[in-house]
């Protein structure tokens, strides 16, 4: 008996040692790895990377930018399904372990030993600490670290919490080039083109099946193997009690079912103004915000009136490089014993320009040129299989004259309306332009293309390219006058004119765009017929400071030379200036603010900009007791006086009606506006607007050179605008520009802008005075005189009504 107890007293001791050396062993390695362990509290208030969208008017998307495509997704908005399908794949036990699973560690250790196959035993808890405090090191220290950090995140945080971190942390492949996914949200999106609510059973086994490595599972290369794996976790699904056994066998019949999502319908539309957009995010909140910030943007673009301003637009830009004739084929492939197919798909093309296709000239013959067109791509990347030709006609390519097209040849073609399989050829444009249309009263840019194709070329000639008005900018000189003392009645000579120069310099003689002139006219005949020499002496008398001060009023330039050709339009502006300066004319003189953004909010729903900075008086009442109404107050700058801004819409008007517009006059709506070429026709240019709309249009070569010797603003820009508001304004009323209080409308001869007599009906006009001034009864023309008319001792004084310069 002594023995037997002597031997469990050895035992005993024995056992007591080992438990203190095993104790000391264990509190010696957690002293040791927990020296340097990351701090686990920065989960509590953990901000992922969130991409930031751009909606555009409508609720569409147009853009996201990020470098990890992610959408935060809170716990309680995760659904039932996908929790599942990740327990089962990733950790069964999750809800019921500390941080660390034992069986699952057994359960591992089993396997690797049986099958050889290595598997981890890592719980979520596990992963969350390794992916957001730890390296991705394979080595046992970083594993204790991880175990370690794992207990100490479960004894601080919910089971729920950790498991949205994952679910919203983890790396689920990429399924369209350059686009990372992080979290289950931005997964379902782009692998299914579906919100995470719409997921079905096999979709989201997919998902989960994803995190042990998406390469290992793609859908594309190793299509068998992502299907193994799915099917597994739908049975393990089932083996858990997630779903029935007849839904899992259901789920195991159904393919991948991968179908990337078309994330942005209005891209090829609105790609300028997309890029405008970022550019101004980045500016204004800095990079990393711009792609980790969660931003939800809220844009002016109306997804219509954009599509309609780009065919407006390019189908201007072909017209005028047609009828400049055919410049060849974009490239040549070598047929030679091989598909056409694939040696098409090898070319790139434009993929912006739809509805245009790339095609391979196969042969002629068959009633025009044989075309094959380029295949179209799988989802997976690869060149398709289906195989589509057509025939270019003789009325296709009657703009051509007879172009030499040779087997090989690739060329653009397009569909022909009506004729199933015959296509019409096409040419990219070597001519560029811009279109901007605009809010006059708000200053949000409703569209905004910046050239023919955003892949061919991201320079935005609406805001980026610096181009001469020309007669374009006149409206801003009148506008000066008349707010200094003219009438749209006053008289100016349209005749020759020699402005001289300074010592050593030639002297400045400038001409009409017909080289004629014809001698006095009322200031409205200037601008309705853009005369260069009358616009010259009513600079001359207003004064080019004054009319530099103006231009810098409206924006057109901040800083402009006060010298008189600068009165031709001879300074460099954008087209989005012009646009902004027309609408302050439209909206009765108040300065706007051009603006592609309504609003931004941050990841949280906090409105952190707005663009309309109106005060409302009473919107912060909790209830009406009989109070008035709230108001908003409007204290925009006035930039004009609102009936010299009258003044000029009228005479604007008559551009439309009489002058070099009248092509617009078919619209029926009524319409201001002004045309503008430069100097050897460099630049051609419309810029107009009705009362809710105004919109500019710019043509011109990206290295300036002549359009032509017949080109002008009323001949290339003019029918891109008749294009784009024909469509525009159709479901508008025809509602008349507002006449503010004071304007007077008086009966005046259009020709001479004296009073109308009693009897006087055709040639006349209602035109606008403001008050304390009035047409004149008659009107004697004074003697003219061939000496060029001299600078007035005073340019800066102020201009009088009836001024003869």
């Amino acid at each position: 008996m002594r023995l037997i107890l002597r031997f469990f007293g050895i035992l005993f001791s024995a056992g007591a040692v080992l438990f203190v050396v095993g104790a000391a062993a264990g509190g010696y390695f957690y002293w040791k790895y927990s020296q340097d362990l990351p701090d686990h509290a920065a989960l509590a208030n953990y901000e992922p990377p969130v991409m930031t969208r751009i909606h555009a008017a409508d609720g569409s998307l147009l853009a996201e930018y990020a470098r990890e495509r992610r959408l935060y997704l809170p716990i309680q908005a995760m659904p039932k399904i996908v929790v599942a399908a990740f327990l089962s794949a990733e950790d069964k036990n999750f809800y019921k372990h500390g941080g660390i699973d034992p069986e699952g560690i057994v359960r591992a250790f089993l396997t690797n030993a049986k099958s050889g196959k290595r598997q981890g035993a890592s719980t979520i808890t596990q992963q969350v600490a390794k992916n957001f405090l730890l390296s991705s090191e394979q080595t046992y220290d970083r594993k204790i670290r991880e175990a370690l950090l794992a207990l100490r995140i479960e004894a601080a945080y919910s089971k729920d919490k950790i498991l949205e971190l994952y679910l919203n942390e983890i790396f689920l492949g990429t399924i369209v080039p350059g686009r990372n996914l992080h979290g289950v949200a931005a997964a379902a999106l782009d692998y299914f083109g579906k919100s995470v609510h719409e997921l079905t059973i096999n979709e989201a086994a997919y998902l989960a099946a994803l995190p042990k490595g998406p390469n290992n599972y793609h859908p594309y290369r190793k299509t068998q193997a992502a299907l193994d794996r799915r099917n597994e976790i739908i049975r393990l699904m089932a083996e858990n009690s997630y779903i029935t056994k007849e839904e899992a066998d259901s789920a195991k019949k159904m393919p991948l079912g991968v179908n990337p999502r078309v994330a942005f319908p209005n891209a090829a539309n609105a790609n300028y103004f997309t890029e405008e957009v970022r550019r101004e995010i980045s500016e204004r909140y800095g990079e990393k915000k711009l792609y980790e910030g969660g931003l939800s943007v809220r844009a002016t673009l109306d997804p219509k009136m954009q599509a309609w301003a780009r065919k407006a637009l390019v189908d201007g830009l072909v017209r005028y490089d047609q009828a400049h004739g055919w410049r060849g084929a974009v490239t040549k492939v070598d047929l030679t014993g091989r598909d056409w197919g694939m040696a098409a798909a090898e070319v790139p093309a434009l993929g912006d320009v739809a509805p245009w296709r790339l095609a391979v000239v196969l042969g002629n013959g068959g009633g025009g040129v044989q075309v094959g067109l380029q295949p179209k791509r799988e989802a997976s990347g690869q060149v398709g299989k289906d195989r589509e030709t057509g025939v270019i006609p003789p009325d296709g390519m009657r703009w051509a004259g007879r172009p030499n097209l040779q087997p090989g040849d690739m060329v653009y073609v397009e569909a022909m309306d009506g004729g199933r399989g015959q296509y019409r050829l096409r040419q990219k444009p070597e001519v560029s332009g811009a279109i901007v249309a605009m809010d006059p009263n708000t200053g949000r840019v409703h569209a905004m293309v910046g050239g023919f194709s955003y892949d061919e070329s991201e320079f935005n000639r609406a805001t980026q390219a610096m181009r001469q008005p020309g007669s374009s900018f006149k409206p801003i000189v009148y506008s000066a006058a008349l707010d200094n003392g003219y009438t749209p009645s006053s008289i100016v000579q349209d005749t020759p004119i020699t402005i001289e120069a300074g010592p050593g310099q030639e002297a400045w003689t400038p001409s009409n765009y017909d080289g004629k002139s014809g001698g006095p006219h009322t200031l409205r005949y200037g601008i309705e017929h853009s005369k260069n020499l009358m616009t010259v002496r009513l600079a001359k008398d207003v004064g080019m400071p004054l009319i530099a001060e103006y231009a810098r009023r409206f924006g057109v330039y901040d800083d402009m030379l006060p010298v008189l050709p600068m009165s031709l339009g001879a300074g460099e502006t954008t087209v989005m200036r012009m646009v902004t300066a027309y609408s302050m004319l439209a909206n009765g003189g108040r300065r706007i603010r051009p603006t592609l953004i309504d609003r931004i909010q941050d990841r949280i729903g906090e409105t952190i900009y707005r663009h309309d900075n109106r005060k409302c008086i009473g919107c912060d009442a909790e209830k009406w007791s009989g109070q008035d109404e709230p108001k908003l107050v409007d204290d925009s700058e006035q930039v004009l006086d609102p009936l010299t801004a009258y003044q000029m819409v009228s005479i604007m008007e008559g551009v439309v009606q009489r002058g070099t517009a009248t092509l617009l006059k078919q619209i029926g709506k009524p319409l201001a506006g002004k045309t503008g070429t430069t100097n050897d026709a460099k630049d051609a240019w419309f810029v107009g607007f009705s009362p809710d709309l105004a919109v500019g249009i710019y043509i011109g070569f990206d290295k300036p050179r002549s359009l032509g010797d017949r080109a002008t603003g009323g001949g290339l820009a003019a029918p891109i605008a008749l294009e784009f508001l024909k469509v525009a304004l159709k479901d508008k009323p025809p509602t008349p520009f507002r006449v503010p209080p004071g304007v007077k409308l008086i009966r005046v001869n259009l020709a001479s802008g004296t009073r109308a007599g009693s009897g006087e009906g055709a040639g006349t006009i209602l035109e606008a005075f403001k008050p304390g001034t009035a047409p004149p009864d008659s009107y004697v023309a004074p003697a003219q005189s061939a000496a060029p008319a001299a600078v007035p001792a005073d340019p800066d004084r102020a201009a009088q009504a009836g001024g003869l310069y």
